[in-house]
């Protein structure tokens, strides 16, 4: 019986989830021909009128192919009703695409047995023995070879995704012709003298304990603006790559909750395998309690949502009073500032 086109992947692993909606994308267009791509965000867009979109036909193009982020926020009744009707309905015979995304690992359970177990995915970060490989292949497919040391060095500095990975591994294909083997000279040169400023380089200044709310704040504030003036700058990007590292602090919180002592193992498992990563969330973890870690991940939400719906005007002033309302106030919104 043929499966509707529809998926769920979750999970923190941004790159190889792209990856797999890319390979969807070009099989549905192989097949309808020119498809009208949509990205929606649950935080901001109505899941009734992604599923009318859905229903009809589009005049210009052999389907529809909508991704629909942030599904974790996906629960109510009367969303999870609609969504059902459709998946369980029209789905079947229309050559439109639709594909939930979370990071999280998983989302409410009455949507996610809406989408067949074939079609749903949990992308995990990379494991640490993955890492080496990942970054040699990489910087052969593109002409380069690369050191063991050097594997290692830019293993330490980067996150633990294959989208930061690629993103700063590209960096070095500037730099040098093809055939070009990169040494740890090289890393240094690119990824440490010229390394730009992102959300992760921002939260290990935030997590930082052994300085007080005020330094954290001073340097926060320094490299918030450092990441304003680049032409990479987006404010929703931003508060993506926070919530990611504070989830895994919250992930953190709970391999230690009630006095555990989680092994080498578990805590592989949960990602975080190297040295690097286990001293910045034991460090975090000093800094903020489960309960302001929570309260910060929902601040984070409500500041992407207000970026949204009031547009780039006053995105600067969220960010900073965002900032300052984590570090100072371990997550309070605005209006109990003091």
């Amino acid at each position: 019986m043929k499966e509707p086109e529809i998926y769920l992947f979750t999970g923190p692993e941004i790159g190889e989830k792209k990856e797999a909606i890319e390979t969807i994308r070009e099989a549905a267009e192989k097949k309808n021909g020119p498809l009208d791509v949509y990205t929606y965000y649950a935080s901001e867009t109505r899941v009734i009128d992604v599923v009318s979109q859905l229903q009809n036909l589009s005049l210009f193009s052999g389907a529809l192919f909508i991704v629909l982020k942030n599904a974790e926020l996906i629960k109510g009744k009367g969303d999870i009703d609609t969504l059902s009707g459709w998946t369980a309905g029209g789905a079947k015979d229309s050559p439109n695409t639709l594909i939930l995304v979370s990071d999280e690992n998983s989302i409410e359970k009455k949507v996610e047995q809406l989408f067949p177990s074939s079609h749903r995915k949990i992308f995990w970060e990379m494991f640490e023995n993955r890492k080496p490989q990942w970054v040699q292949g990489f910087f052969k497919k593109n002409g380069y070879s690369v050191s063991p040391e050097a594997v290692e060095q830019i293993l330490e500095m980067v996150e633990n995704n294959t989208e930061t990975l690629k993103s700063e591994c590209s960096r070095f294909f500037y730099c040098f012709e093809k055939g070009h083997t990169i040494t740890p000279e090289d890393v240094d040169k690119i990824l440490s003298h010229n390394r730009e400023e992102n959300a992760y380089t921002l939260f290990n200044a935030m997590a930082d304990s052994t300085r007080s709310p005020v330094q954290r704040l001073e340097s926060s504030l320094e490299i918030l603006q450092k990441i304003r003036l680049s032409r990479d700058s987006n404010g929703v990007s931003l508060i993506a790559g926070l919530s990611y590292s504070f989830r895994q602090l919250r992930t953190w919180h709970g391999l230690f909750a009630d006095g555990a002592t989680p092994n080498d193992a578990q805590l592989k498992a949960a990602g975080f395998s190297s040295v690097k990563a286990k001293d910045k969330f034991r460090s975090a973890s000093k800094v903020w309690s489960m309960g302001a870690t929570a309260s910060i991940l929902a601040l984070l939400a409500d500041t992407d949502m207000k970026i949204r719906e009031n547009g780039t005007g006053l995105e600067d002033t969220f960010l900073t009073m965002m900032i300052y309302s984590i570090i100072i106030k371990n997550g309070l919104f605005c209006s109990e500032y003091a």
